[in-house]
This record gives structure tokens, sequence and C-alpha cells, in this order.
């Protein structure tokens, strides 16, 4: 009989990817996934419970390995907010679309609303986070209660723009991606410009972008 092996959490990762790259749908169950890969089904469940679970886990190692990408960098830790922001945009779907099969595999069924994809809770959880440790500097307007609103509703807006930048990779059909390089600037210009009350020139510019590629190009 041959030896099970003991695989470690990104190694089950791995595995599941390179399954339903495959074979286009997940495996029939654990069971059949462990004995497939000779490990023990209890070893399956040591790390996750289900393979909705990997799933979800994938987008926030995404994230993770982005983060660990742009620390390794002594140059991104002399960056202000906005251009740490853009270097984990850029960095982050650098990371998606190595891995794009896969994750258009996760995503594609749920594009209309990605809001309601519970696989990315984890990812925005971290990101929320990370939004929060950027300490964007804001106008010195509210205090208290309403400053708490203002940080809340910011970090939820980041998770928007985010899953809108998604969307809009997923559809992407520009050589290497390069139209969602050119969505992430301009969006995350807009964003910091409207934070510093000086929208105008933005809008107008991220606006023109949007109109071509959503009406002119259809």
């Amino acid at each position: 009989m041959a030896k099970k092996k003991t695989p470690k959490k990104m190694d089950l990762v791995d595995l599941y990817m390179d399954y339903v790259l495959e074979h286009n749908a997940p495996p029939k169950s654990v069971y059949q996934f462990s004995k497939l890969n000779s490990f023990e089904e209890s070893t399956f469940y040591e790390h996750f419970s289900s393979f909705d679970a990997i799933e979800a886990y994938v987008f926030k190692a995404f994230f993770e390995h982005t983060i660990k990408t742009l620390h390794n960098s002594a140059e991104y830790e002399t960056y202000d907010a906005k251009n740490k922001l853009l270097s984990f945009y850029f960095t982050f779907f650098e990371n998606l679309t190595a891995n794009r099969s896969f994750v258009m595999y996760v995503l594609e069924k749920y594009k209309a609303n990605l809001k309601q994809l519970k696989h990315l809770q984890p990812l925005k959880e971290v990101f929320t986070h990370y939004i929060d440790e950027l300490d964007i500097q804001k106008p010195d307007m509210v205090k208290g209660q309403l400053l708490k609103i203002q940080n809340k509703a910011m970090k939820e807006g980041a998770w928007v723009q985010l899953l809108l930048t998604l969307k809009f990779w997923m559809e992407d059909t520009s050589a290497s991606f390069s139209k969602t390089d050119i969505y992430i600037e301009k969006s995350i210009n807009t964003s910091f410009d409207i934070i510093d009350t000086t929208p105008i020139n933005s809008l107008m510019d991220f606006g023109k972008f949007i109109f071509k590629e959503r009406f002119q190009t259809k």
C-alpha cells in the first residue's frame, strides 16, 4: 500500500486549482479528492471545511501574496497612501492575471453582482483592514461619531471600487489587460481627488474613459 501524503494548506489549494482547471468542475467529494491525491480525508478537514472554503481562501491568499510582495520593496514604504494603493492594485491584478482561468471559473457566474459572492468575504475583511491602515488623509470637517461614519463609508467605498475594477478586468479584452491598468490609475486618482475636494478634472477624465469603453466600443 502506498504511503499516504500529508499535504500542507497551500498544497491542497494547488491540487484543487489543478483539478478544477483540468475538469472545469470541482471534485465530486472530499473523499474522491483525497483518494486521488493519496492523502487522508481527515487531512483536508484540518485546513478546510469544504471546496467552497478553498475558493474563498484563494482570494485572501492572493491578497496576502500581494502584501508580502509590496513589503519586500523598500520603495513601497516611502510612498504616500495613494501610491501605495496604486501599487497594491497593480500587484494584486498581476496575481489575478497569473491565475485568470481559475479566477474566472469561480467568479464568472456571479459577475453581475459580485457583492453577493460569499467567496469574496475573506478578501473584503483583509482589504478593508488594509485601507484602514493606509490612514488616508480626509478633510478635517467632521468629528466624533460623524468621523466613524465617514471612515466606514470610505472602507465600503474602497471595497466597491475594488469590485468594480474586478468586474472591468473580467470583461477586459485588451492585450495584457492594458485597459484595466488605465482603469485602475484613473479610478484611484479620481477617488483621491474627491477626498481632496478637487475632483472635476479627474472625474471628467475618468468619465470619458468609461464612456469610450462602455459605449463607443460596443
